[in-house]
């Protein structure tokens, strides 16, 4: 887990407890799109409960659990594979950039997940995803999916879902090269900001991350052409929760070796808690496994009866 998920999903998101009946899903059917060591996918999906948690998921109010332990994702997402169109699919462009030149090896599910993210959100009736501008495409396939399912059948169990769009930091890019998104799959560790990087690796990676010569300008609009100078000065903003135009008034005229001083200590400030919670939960693995096991019972409790008048609709004897 990244600075970029945290600042473009978990801080986010953890916010919507206020608002909304939540449910957090760690996506381990969707991992193995590609190829995944299954004890390194046991592994990551303990670390991404254990971030949730450490961000503040308050499993007893929302529901946190892992997508495999709730088998109606599959199950759905089969019907919708035979909703969907091919046509839709092929107008994914994440598809398409994931699968590279390579598009021809790449795993069918890699193809169809789409399909499989529509079944998430539709399993559960819901109305309301939060959703950064590299999912609104999916979003939207999910929306004709659920018009398309509810016109064939003569139906209206699916609702319209509205896309909740994220503020600021949504889009957090490469320490090493401003135009990429930071990713965990960057083979560059220098790349990004991990949840569980120790304060001294926080200072390293950003004391090193790329800039240009110039100095900081008085507005962040003049930051324009400049990838990696407007990428720190968005992080600092979305952290310090503060307008990338009051950051750059209060560096205007310093070069970024003064700015990432700053930087280092408003993201240790921010991270460490985080960082140091993770720790302790991912030292008590049993707890994790029993957070998500309850999850998954009550996400099972809502999903299942609208699957079975999903069944049902379909034509399927049950």
């Amino acid at each position: 887990m990244t600075l970029g998920n945290y600042l473009g999903a978990f801080k986010n998101w953890v916010a919507l407890q206020q608002d909304y009946e939540c449910l957090y899903c760690v996506v381990d059917m969707h991992a193995i799109t590609v190829w995944q060591d299954p004890a390194d996918l046991a592994a990551q999906t303990r670390e991404a409960a254990a971030a949730y948690l450490a961000c503040g998921v308050n499993p007893k109010e929302s529901i946190l659990f892992n997508q495999s332990q709730v088998s109606g994702h599959a199950e759905l997402s089969w019907i919708f594979n035979c909703i969907a169109r091919l046509g839709w699919l092929n107008r994914m462009t994440q598809f398409k950039d994931k699968a590279g030149k390579n598009s021809q090896n790449a795993s069918t599910g890699l193809y169809v997940y789409p399909n499989l993210m529509a079944a998430d959100i539709l399993l559960y009736q819901a109305t309301h995803v939060p959703v950064g501008d590299d999912q609104k495409q999916h979003l939207e396939l999910t929306r004709d999916i659920a018009a398309k399912f509810n016109h064939d059948y003569n139906t209206e169990i699916f609702p319209e879902v509205h896309p909740i769009i994220m503020g600021e930091g949504a889009r957090i890019m490469s320490l090493r090269d401003g135009s990429k998104k930071m990713s965990k799959s960057d083979p560059s560790e220098a790349s990004r900001i991990n949840l569980n990087d120790t304060s001294d690796i926080l200072a390293k990676k950003i004391r090193k991350a790329k800039t240009d010569p110039e100095l900081i300008p008085a507005k962040a609009e003049l930051l324009e052409g400049r990838p990696e100078a407007q990428n720190l000065i968005g992080i600092m903003a979305a952290l310090a929760e503060r307008s990338r135009d009051d950051i750059c008034a209060e560096y205007e005229g310093k070069g970024f070796g003064d700015f990432k001083k700053g930087l280092t200590e408003v993201v240790i400030d921010k991270l460490a808690p985080i960082t140091e919670e993770m720790a302790r939960l991912q030292n008590e693995p049993a707890y994790i496994d029993q957070v998500l096991r309850d999850g998954s019972e009550r996400a099972s409790a809502l999903s299942e009866p609208i699957l079975k008048e999903v069944k049902k609709i379909v034509g399927f004897i049950q």
